[in-house]
C-alpha cells in the first residue's frame, strides 16, 4: 500500500480547562487552555489528481467548498509552495461536528501534514504551524502533535506531559457555533493568567474550569442537562465552546462503568488520552 492510499488519522482534542484572559484589538480573544489529544479520530484519504484541481469526494452537508477546512488547507499549501499537483480528499467523520472537540481543525492539520509528505514539500513543523494558524486558532496544536499548554489565541504552545487517563465524553444533540459564544455580551473576559504549575495544581485538586461553560449552559439547556448528569459521576466540564462535556477517569473500566449508566436519551463514548498525535513522527 502506498502512502497515497493509506488512512491518515485526525484525532480529537479536549480542553482540560479554558480561561478567557482578554479581548484583542483584532477581535480575537486571549486564552489559556490545555489541549489533550484523545483516540477518537476522523480519517482522511488522498488521491492524486493530474489536473491540479482540489476536490472533496463527499462534501460535508451545509459546508460550502470555499469554507471547507480540508480544501482550504490544501489550497494554502499549494499556493504557498507553488506545487502544481491536485488532490481528491475523502473524509470519514467520526468526531461530532460543533462539539468543541476540534474535528475540523484536526482534519485541516492532517491535510497539511499528509500533503507535505505526499507532495514531497519538506516543510518543517514550525513552518506548517505558521500556515495552520491562518486556518484557525485550534489548527496549530494538531500540527504541534503533543498535549500542550496554550496561550495567545491558542497558538503559543508548551508541551505538557499529562498522566494516563480515560475520558467519558457526552455528546448533547446540539451544535454550538464558536463565534456566537465568544461574542456573547455575558462572557467574562478578565481571567487572571496562570502559570503551568497552577494548571497542574488544578489538575490534582480538581479545580479547573471553562469560562465559556456558563454562557453555553444558559443558551443551550441540553448542554446544561448533560453536564449536570455527568457531574454526579465525577468532575466534569465542557470542552472548548461545546457542546461536548467530559469527565476524566484514571482507568478505562471506571469510565466504562459510568458510560453503562447513561440514560437512553443521552449518547457518549469513552476515549483514551494520547501522549502524541499519531502522525507526530512524520514532521521534523
Amino acid at each position: 500500500m502506498t502512502d497515497w492510499h493509506r488512512d491518515w488519522p485526525a484525532p480529537a482534542k479536549l480542553n482540560l480547562f479554558l480561561h478567557v484572559t482578554g479581548r484583542r484589538a483584532d477581535g480575537y480573544h486571549s486564552l489559556q487552555t490545555a489541549f489533550r489529544l484523545i483516540d477518537l479520530a476522523d480519517t482522511l484519504r488522498f488521491r492524486p489528481r493530474e489536473d491540479g484541481e482540489l476536490t472533496l469526494q463527499r462534501p460535508l452537508a451545509g459546508v460550502p467548498p470555499a469554507q471547507d477546512l480540508c480544501l482550504r488547507a490544501a489550497a494554502l499549501l499549494k499556493r504557498t509552495t507553488g506545487h502544481p499537483g491536485g488532490v481528491e480528499i475523502e473524509l470519514n467523520k467520526r468526531i461530532p461536528v460543533g462539539g468543541g472537540l476540534g474535528g475540523g481543525s484536526s482534519d485541516a492539520a492532517t491535510t497539511l501534514m499528509a500533503l507535505n509528505q505526499l507532495w514531497h514539500l519538506g516543510l518543517k513543523r514550525a513552518e506548517l504551524q505558521r500556515l495552520a494558524l491562518s486556518l484557525g486558532a485550534d489548527v496549530p496544536v494538531f500540527v504541534f502533535g503533543e498535549n500542550a499548554f496554550a496561550e495567545g489565541v491558542g497558538e503559543e504552545l508548551t508541551s505538557l506531559a499529562l498522566p494516563q487517563a480515560w475520558y467519558l465524553v457526552l455528546v448533547p444533540p446540539v451544535q454550538v457555533p464558536t463565534a456566537a459564544v465568544f461574542a456573547a455580551p455575558e462572557l467574562t473576559r478578565d481571567a487572571k493568567p496562570i502559570r503551568i504549575t497552577a494548571f497542574f495544581d488544578g489538575l490534582k485538586q480538581r479545580t479547573l474550569r471553562n469560562d465559556l461553560e456558563p454562557v453555553v449552559c444558559t443558551n443551550y439547556p441540553e448542554v446544561a442537562r448533560h453536564l449536570a448528569w455527568l457531574k454526579r459521576h465525577g468532575e466534569a466540564r465542557m470542552s472548548g465552546s461545546g457542546a461536548c462535556v467530559f469527565a476524566e477517569f484514571s482507568t478505562e473500566s471506571a469510565a466504562r462503568a459510568v458510560h453503562a449508566q447513561l440514560p437512553p436519551a443521552m449518547s457518549g463514548f469513552v476515549a483514551r488520552g494520547l501522549e502524541f498525535h499519531p502522525l507526530h513522527e512524520l514532521t521534523e
